[in-house]
């Protein structure tokens, strides 16, 4: 699930707060079944975390993103419709994954794969992510939800969660937002995110950026 992938998402200061219990990390990180049915709809982003140079300052200035997932002629490909909002601007990507046994997958020109962890909250869906790019590898760890906001202790337990998966603080959207419409003409996903991670020169800057926004924002 992507362009939050196409651009998203974490470098800079490790997580804060009381500790989740080691004891209790097996739990909450051990990936879980979803079936195809449930992955299909409109999917709102709560918030996130990743080590993607650059992520992390787009998390601040990302206001909305909203996913839509689809079916396709064959059976094991699903097709997402990401729409975000950044700076006040909407824009939007679509992209094929295949989807078999709860994970998500994308093989070619890098690999992503993704799987889903535990939540109490009925109407979400916790991703954890990695993507390799020649030597590089990355990882993002992502909260949606059927609905805009979820609650308080939603959010306790997917900041616990990246505790124990050794993520940096998620960052989390202001739920007081208006979404993007559904009318806006899609890019290409994979080749929009893939020109993002051969971006080798790139990644300091956006290093950099991700701990000035960590600094000074927020």
């Amino acid at each position: 699930m992507k362009k939050c992938a196409a651009a998203v998402v974490v470098l800079s200061l490790l997580s804060v707060g009381l500790s989740a219990p080691l004891s209790g990390c097996d739990g909450l990180v051990k990936p879980i079944t979803v079936s195809n049915e449930y992955m299909l709809g409109r999917w709102l982003y709560i918030g996130g975390s990743s080590d993607l140079p650059g992520s992390r300052s787009l998390g601040h200035l990302m206001t909305s993103v909203w996913l839509d997932v689809t079916t396709t002629a064959q059976s094991n490909v699903l097709n997402l419709l990401q729409t975000q909002k950044i700076y006040g601007k909407c824009s939007s990507l679509t992209y094929n994954v295949n989807f078999e046994n709860s994970t998500m997958l994308i093989e070619q020109p890098f690999y992503l794969k993704e799987v889903y962890l535990p939540t109490d909250c009925s109407h979400c869906l916790v991703a954890y992510e990695e993507v390799v790019s020649g030597k590089d590898t990355f990882t993002s760890f992502l909260l949606f939800s059927r609905n805009q906001s979820v609650s308080p202790a939603v959010v306790e337990t997917f900041r616990m969660q990246a505790e124990c998966l050794h993520m940096p603080s998620p960052i989390m959207i202001n739920t007081d937002y208006e979404i993007c419409p559904d009318n806006i003409s899609p890019s290409e996903g994979i080749s929009a995110l893939n020109s993002l991670l051969e971006a080798k020169m790139g990644h300091q800057v956006a290093k950099l950026l991700d701990a000035f926004f960590d600094m000074f924002v927020n």
